[in-house]
Protein backbone atom coordinates (compact mmCIF):
# COMPACT_ATOMS: atom_id res chain seq x y z
CA UNK A 1 0.00 0.00 0.00
CA UNK A 2 1.17 3.28 -0.93
CA UNK A 3 2.36 5.88 1.84
CA UNK A 4 1.31 9.30 1.80
CA UNK A 5 2.86 12.14 4.58
CA UNK A 6 0.18 14.69 5.47
CA UNK A 7 1.26 17.74 6.97
CA UNK A 8 -1.54 19.74 7.92
CA UNK A 9 -3.25 21.17 10.67
CA UNK A 10 -6.22 18.93 12.91
CA UNK A 11 -9.27 20.43 13.66
CA UNK A 12 -11.89 18.61 15.37
CA UNK A 13 -14.81 20.21 14.30
CA UNK A 14 -15.34 21.94 10.95
CA UNK A 15 -14.71 18.55 8.53
CA UNK A 16 -11.26 20.66 7.24
CA UNK A 17 -7.48 19.82 6.60
CA UNK A 18 -6.80 15.61 8.35
CA UNK A 19 -10.38 15.48 9.49
CA UNK A 20 -10.98 15.56 5.26
CA UNK A 21 -7.25 14.44 4.07
CA UNK A 22 -7.49 11.15 6.11
CA UNK A 23 -10.71 9.45 5.02
CA UNK A 24 -10.44 10.19 1.56
CA UNK A 25 -7.01 9.00 0.97
CA UNK A 26 -7.97 6.20 3.01
CA UNK A 27 -10.73 4.71 0.74
CA UNK A 28 -8.98 5.53 -2.52
CA UNK A 29 -6.52 2.74 -1.12
CA UNK A 30 -3.80 5.26 0.22
CA UNK A 31 -1.81 4.90 3.93
CA UNK A 32 -2.29 8.62 5.24
CA UNK A 33 0.44 8.80 7.98
CA UNK A 34 -0.25 12.77 9.70
CA UNK A 35 2.04 15.43 10.42
CA UNK A 36 0.26 17.85 12.53
CA UNK A 37 0.74 21.32 12.08
CA UNK A 38 -1.47 22.51 14.89
CA UNK A 39 -4.45 20.79 16.84
CA UNK A 40 -7.36 23.11 17.30
CA UNK A 41 -10.81 22.70 19.02
CA UNK A 42 -12.48 23.48 15.70
CA UNK A 43 -11.28 25.26 12.98
CA UNK A 44 -10.68 28.99 12.68
CA UNK A 45 -13.90 30.50 11.40
CA UNK A 46 -15.96 29.19 14.66
CA UNK A 47 -16.42 31.49 17.09
CA UNK A 48 -14.33 30.49 19.75
CA UNK A 49 -11.78 27.56 19.49
CA UNK A 50 -8.70 26.21 21.79
CA UNK A 51 -5.11 26.31 19.37
CA UNK A 52 -2.18 24.97 20.03
CA UNK A 53 1.04 25.32 17.58
CA UNK A 54 3.15 22.58 16.78
CA UNK A 55 6.15 24.00 15.22
CA UNK A 56 8.53 22.64 17.65
CA UNK A 57 7.11 19.17 18.06
CA UNK A 58 7.05 18.95 13.92
CA UNK A 59 10.86 17.75 14.10
CA UNK A 60 10.17 15.21 16.38
CA UNK A 61 7.54 13.19 13.77
CA UNK A 62 10.72 13.59 10.94
CA UNK A 63 13.38 12.13 13.88
CA UNK A 64 11.01 9.47 14.50
CA UNK A 65 10.27 8.36 11.53
CA UNK A 66 13.81 8.29 10.15
CA UNK A 67 14.85 5.52 13.08
CA UNK A 68 11.65 3.66 11.63
CA UNK A 69 13.65 3.77 7.91
CA UNK A 70 9.90 4.68 6.36
CA UNK A 71 9.65 6.15 2.64
CA UNK A 72 6.83 7.59 0.94
CA UNK A 73 5.08 7.89 -1.87
CA UNK A 74 3.90 10.64 -1.69
CA UNK A 75 3.73 13.73 0.49
CA UNK A 76 1.11 16.65 0.51
CA UNK A 77 1.07 19.85 2.48
CA UNK A 78 -1.87 22.26 3.71
CA UNK A 79 -2.32 24.49 5.92
CA UNK A 80 0.64 25.56 7.91
CA UNK A 81 0.58 28.48 11.11
CA UNK A 82 4.07 30.87 9.32
CA UNK A 83 7.44 30.74 7.95
CA UNK A 84 9.11 28.89 10.25
CA UNK A 85 7.11 25.97 9.09
CA UNK A 86 7.70 25.72 5.70
CA UNK A 87 11.07 25.71 7.06
CA UNK A 88 10.42 22.80 8.54
CA UNK A 89 8.78 21.41 5.07
CA UNK A 90 11.68 21.94 3.75
CA UNK A 91 14.26 19.98 5.96
CA UNK A 92 11.53 17.25 6.05
CA UNK A 93 11.81 17.17 2.21
CA UNK A 94 15.40 16.71 2.92
CA UNK A 95 14.79 13.78 3.78
CA UNK A 96 12.08 11.94 2.54
CA UNK A 97 11.36 13.93 -0.52
CA UNK A 98 12.89 11.58 -3.72
CA UNK A 99 12.79 11.58 -7.21
CA UNK A 100 10.32 8.66 -6.98
CA UNK A 101 7.92 10.90 -4.87
CA UNK A 102 5.12 13.07 -5.61
CA UNK A 103 4.55 16.45 -3.48
CA UNK A 104 1.34 17.75 -3.90
CA UNK A 105 1.44 21.81 -2.12
CA UNK A 106 -2.00 23.16 -1.40
CA UNK A 107 -0.82 26.74 -0.07
CA UNK A 108 -3.27 27.64 2.14
CA UNK A 109 -3.24 31.45 2.42
CA UNK A 110 -6.35 32.87 2.07
CA UNK A 111 -9.74 33.07 0.42
CA UNK A 112 -12.65 35.17 -1.20
CA UNK A 113 -10.20 37.64 -1.65
CA UNK A 114 -8.48 37.73 1.84
CA UNK A 115 -5.33 36.79 3.18
CA UNK A 116 -5.92 34.77 6.80
CA UNK A 117 -4.88 36.01 9.67
CA UNK A 118 -1.39 34.16 10.40
CA UNK A 119 -0.56 35.32 6.94
CA UNK A 120 3.02 37.43 6.77
CA UNK A 121 5.11 38.76 4.01
CA UNK A 122 7.58 36.58 4.99
CA UNK A 123 5.30 33.52 4.66
CA UNK A 124 4.28 34.36 1.01
CA UNK A 125 8.16 34.37 -0.10
CA UNK A 126 8.43 31.20 1.89
CA UNK A 127 5.48 29.32 0.10
CA UNK A 128 6.47 30.61 -2.88
CA UNK A 129 9.79 28.95 -3.00
CA UNK A 130 7.53 25.70 -1.70
CA UNK A 131 5.59 25.73 -4.43
CA UNK A 132 8.17 25.52 -7.35
CA UNK A 133 9.46 22.06 -5.50
CA UNK A 134 5.55 20.88 -6.26
CA UNK A 135 4.52 18.20 -8.75
CA UNK A 136 1.13 19.18 -8.34
CA UNK A 137 -0.68 22.79 -6.99
CA UNK A 138 -3.76 23.53 -5.94
CA UNK A 139 -4.21 27.49 -5.34
CA UNK A 140 -7.77 28.86 -4.69
CA UNK A 141 -8.19 31.95 -6.50
CA UNK A 142 -7.02 34.14 -3.66
CA UNK A 143 -3.98 32.13 -3.60
CA UNK A 144 -3.52 32.07 -6.97
CA UNK A 145 -3.13 35.80 -6.57
CA UNK A 146 -1.03 36.39 -3.64
CA UNK A 147 1.31 33.58 -6.02
CA UNK A 148 1.31 35.77 -8.86
CA UNK A 149 0.82 39.23 -8.28
CA UNK A 150 -2.67 39.33 -10.06
CA UNK A 151 -4.83 41.92 -8.09
CA UNK A 152 -8.36 39.98 -6.78
CA UNK A 153 -9.99 43.36 -7.46
CA UNK A 154 -9.11 43.85 -10.99
CA UNK A 155 -9.73 40.03 -11.81
CA UNK A 156 -13.19 40.26 -10.42
CA UNK A 157 -14.05 43.59 -11.99
CA UNK A 158 -14.30 41.33 -15.24
CA UNK A 159 -18.12 41.60 -15.67
CA UNK A 160 -17.24 38.97 -18.84
CA UNK A 161 -16.65 35.38 -18.25
CA UNK A 162 -14.56 34.84 -21.07
CA UNK A 163 -12.10 37.44 -20.00
CA UNK A 164 -12.17 36.51 -16.54
CA UNK A 165 -11.12 32.93 -17.50
CA UNK A 166 -8.92 35.04 -19.96
CA UNK A 167 -7.25 36.29 -17.48
CA UNK A 168 -7.21 33.62 -15.08
CA UNK A 169 -5.50 31.05 -17.32
CA UNK A 170 -2.53 33.75 -18.55
CA UNK A 171 -1.64 34.08 -14.69
CA UNK A 172 -2.19 30.43 -14.22
CA UNK A 173 0.39 29.68 -16.80
CA UNK A 174 3.26 32.09 -15.62
CA UNK A 175 2.44 29.85 -12.20
CA UNK A 176 2.81 26.42 -14.47
CA UNK A 177 5.63 27.69 -16.77
CA UNK A 178 7.92 29.12 -13.19
CA UNK A 179 7.45 25.42 -11.15
CA UNK A 180 7.20 23.30 -13.93
CA UNK A 181 4.45 21.93 -11.64
CA UNK A 182 1.23 20.64 -12.91
CA UNK A 183 -1.28 23.62 -11.15
CA UNK A 184 -5.15 23.55 -10.86
CA UNK A 185 -7.00 26.59 -9.83
CA UNK A 186 -9.61 26.00 -7.23
CA UNK A 187 -13.27 27.51 -6.53
CA UNK A 188 -13.04 29.77 -10.01
CA UNK A 189 -16.64 31.50 -9.48
CA UNK A 190 -16.74 33.26 -12.90
CA UNK A 191 -18.96 35.98 -13.44
CA UNK A 192 -22.87 35.31 -15.18
CA UNK A 193 -25.54 37.33 -17.18
CA UNK A 194 -27.97 35.37 -15.06
CA UNK A 195 -27.68 35.55 -11.35
CA UNK A 196 -29.45 32.61 -11.04
CA UNK A 197 -27.39 30.22 -12.67
CA UNK A 198 -24.31 30.86 -10.83
CA UNK A 199 -21.02 27.76 -11.68
CA UNK A 200 -17.87 27.01 -9.30
CA UNK A 201 -15.23 25.20 -11.28
CA UNK A 202 -11.57 24.23 -11.24
CA UNK A 203 -8.77 25.45 -14.00
CA UNK A 204 -5.87 22.35 -14.57
CA UNK A 205 -2.96 23.55 -16.59
CA UNK A 206 -0.30 21.19 -17.43
CA UNK A 207 1.92 23.07 -19.68
CA UNK A 208 0.63 21.16 -23.00
CA UNK A 209 -3.17 22.14 -21.92
CA UNK A 210 -5.59 24.31 -20.24
CA UNK A 211 -9.10 21.91 -18.85
CA UNK A 212 -11.76 24.18 -17.21
CA UNK A 213 -14.64 22.15 -15.56
CA UNK A 214 -17.79 23.86 -13.41
CA UNK A 215 -20.81 22.72 -11.48
CA UNK A 216 -23.67 24.48 -10.28
CA UNK A 217 -22.98 26.84 -7.62
CA UNK A 218 -25.27 27.96 -4.60
CA UNK A 219 -22.82 30.87 -3.48
CA UNK A 220 -21.98 29.39 0.02
CA UNK A 221 -18.36 28.77 1.04
CA UNK A 222 -18.27 25.44 3.30
CA UNK A 223 -15.44 24.86 5.48
CA UNK A 224 -12.97 22.20 3.73
CA UNK A 225 -14.16 21.52 0.08
CA UNK A 226 -10.72 22.97 -0.95
CA UNK A 227 -8.94 19.64 1.44
CA UNK A 228 -11.54 16.97 -0.09
CA UNK A 229 -10.51 18.20 -3.56
CA UNK A 230 -6.94 18.34 -2.83
CA UNK A 231 -6.92 14.93 -0.60
CA UNK A 232 -8.93 13.22 -3.98
CA UNK A 233 -5.68 15.02 -6.37
CA UNK A 234 -3.45 13.31 -4.08
CA UNK A 235 -5.11 10.24 -3.95
CA UNK A 236 -5.58 9.78 -7.82
CA UNK A 237 -1.86 10.43 -8.33
CA UNK A 238 -1.25 7.52 -6.10
CA UNK A 239 -3.44 5.27 -7.97
CA UNK A 240 -1.61 6.90 -11.20
CA UNK A 241 -4.83 8.21 -12.58
CA UNK A 242 -5.21 11.12 -15.44
CA UNK A 243 -5.79 14.39 -13.12
CA UNK A 244 -8.43 15.93 -15.73
CA UNK A 245 -10.53 12.51 -14.95
CA UNK A 246 -9.77 13.21 -11.24
CA UNK A 247 -11.24 16.18 -11.48
CA UNK A 248 -14.24 15.40 -12.69
CA UNK A 249 -14.33 12.83 -10.09
CA UNK A 250 -13.75 15.36 -7.42
CA UNK A 251 -16.43 17.62 -8.68
CA UNK A 252 -19.25 15.14 -9.06
CA UNK A 253 -17.99 13.85 -5.43
CA UNK A 254 -17.90 17.48 -3.48
CA UNK A 255 -21.40 18.19 -5.50
CA UNK A 256 -23.25 15.12 -4.27
CA UNK A 257 -22.05 16.02 -0.37
CA UNK A 258 -23.02 20.16 -0.84
CA UNK A 259 -25.92 19.19 -2.15
CA UNK A 260 -26.82 16.82 0.86
CA UNK A 261 -25.30 19.58 2.80
CA UNK A 262 -27.45 22.35 1.79
CA UNK A 263 -31.25 20.13 1.73
CA UNK A 264 -30.00 19.79 5.83
CA UNK A 265 -29.28 23.67 6.41
CA UNK A 266 -25.80 22.64 7.96
CA UNK A 267 -24.07 25.66 8.86
CA UNK A 268 -21.22 26.54 5.88
CA UNK A 269 -18.56 26.47 9.17
CA UNK A 270 -19.51 23.00 9.48
CA UNK A 271 -18.47 21.41 6.47
CA UNK A 272 -20.31 19.48 4.39
CA UNK A 273 -21.28 15.87 4.70
CA UNK A 274 -18.90 14.29 2.50
CA UNK A 275 -19.00 11.07 4.77
CA UNK A 276 -21.55 9.32 2.84
CA UNK A 277 -20.36 10.11 -0.21
CA UNK A 278 -16.95 8.42 0.22
CA UNK A 279 -17.71 5.09 -1.81
CA UNK A 280 -17.58 7.50 -5.00
CA UNK A 281 -14.12 7.65 -4.59
CA UNK A 282 -13.77 3.94 -4.66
Amino acid sequence: MKKVAVIQDLSSFGKCSLTAAIPVLSVMGVQACPLPTAILSAQTDYPSFFYEDLTSKMQYFEEEWSKLNVTFDGIYTGFVTGREQIDNIFRFLDKFYHKETLLLVDPIMGDRGEAYKLFTDDMLVRMKELVECADVITPNVTECCLLTGLSYEKLHNYTNEKDFLKALEEVGTIMQQETGAKVIITGVNPPSADTDKQFIGNMYLDGDRTFFSATPYNGKSYSGTGDLFASVMMGSMMRGEDLKKSIQLAEKFLSAAINDTSLEQTPEVAGVNFEKYLGMLL
